[in-house]
């Protein structure tokens, strides 16, 4: 009895300690958010603030532009999402159910290309985008973005639990192929779904490196570019920072908490497919 107490004290320090160190991050971000300037780098650390403002938000939406960043990253992140949701579905269903020649040679094709790293690739696709005149257009983020081919073997692992029967019945009944796909086949796969779109639109939210490359308007920024833009030659101001951080973390947790039983749901179907 005291030796199973001893480890359930022990595992209780070990979730609270890891709860504390995962938590804190955010509490530190959104508190130097709203911390008075005098306050912010101030040495030792100030954990709780004497005082509370929230000037830096209104700068930050108001004279810096940063609502236009936000639109810019969440018009890519939900039309990237949107699209490779589609994609993805439809050619892990022609994978998984349709029988063509030389089928399992392009799928291994396809996932071979996950190993290749994406630097390797980014000057040859700066170079096409470049020569159809794509570059500084919101285009050269999405287009490449919709061959996905981690959700393309995410959703073919899933439909293999899904039986041929359904799409005999849907045939037989003289529904067309995409009706047997929209309607009998996808609605079954809503946790599968839900888990890939919070994958991709976190992807797409936080993507840094390639809008850097290829976008040069200041316009056309996403929000990580945005950010960006608050770093100085020779001095940051970290309160801005951090509100600017805050608001971009917003839509990833409203998305997060919106999808989270389905979520979980398709992360633990897949794991055990996979």
């Amino acid at each position: 009895m005291f030796k199973k107490r001893v480890l359930g004290f022990i595992k209780w320090v070990i979730l609270i300690t890891g709860g504390f160190t995962m938590i804190f991050p955010f509490y530190w971000m959104i508190i130097t958010s709203v911390k008075i300037q005098s306050e912010v780098m101030k040495i030792p650390p100030v954990i709780i603030p004497t005082q509370i403002t929230f000037e830096r938000y209104w700068r930050v939406i108001d004279e810096l532009q940063f609502g236009r960043f936000f639109f810019n990253s969440l018009y890519i992140a939900v039309t990237v999402t949107l699209a490779v949701l589609f994609t993805s579905s439809i050619v892990g269903y022609v994978f998984e159910k349709f029988q063509f020649k030389y089928r399992n040679a392009i799928f291994l094709g396809l996932l071979s290309t996950m190993m290749v790293p994406s630097a390797v690739t980014m000057i040859p696709l700066y170079l096409l985008l470049g020569k159809v005149g794509l570059v500084n257009n919101h285009l050269a983020i999405i287009l490449p973005s919709l061959g996905n081919v981690f959700g393309i073997f995410l959703m073919r692992q899933t439909m293999q639990s899904i039986p041929n029967e359904f799409i005999e019945a849907g045939r037989i009944d003289g529904a067309s192929e995409f009706t047997i796909f929209w309607k009998l086949i996808l609605p079954q796969t809503k946790a599968t779904l839900s888990a890939l779109a919070i994958f991709t639109f976190m992807g797409q939210w936080n993507n840094f490196l390639w809008p850097l490359i290829v976008l040069s308007s200041q316009d056309q920024y996403t929000l990580p570019l945005g950010l960006r833009m608050f770093q100085g030659q020779y001095w940051t101001d970290m309160g801005l920072v951090m509100t600017g951080a805050t608001i971009s973390v917003i839509p990833i947790i409203i998305v997060f908490l919106f999808m989270q039983k389905t979520f979980v749901r398709g992360v633990t179907l897949t794991g055990l497919k996979a």
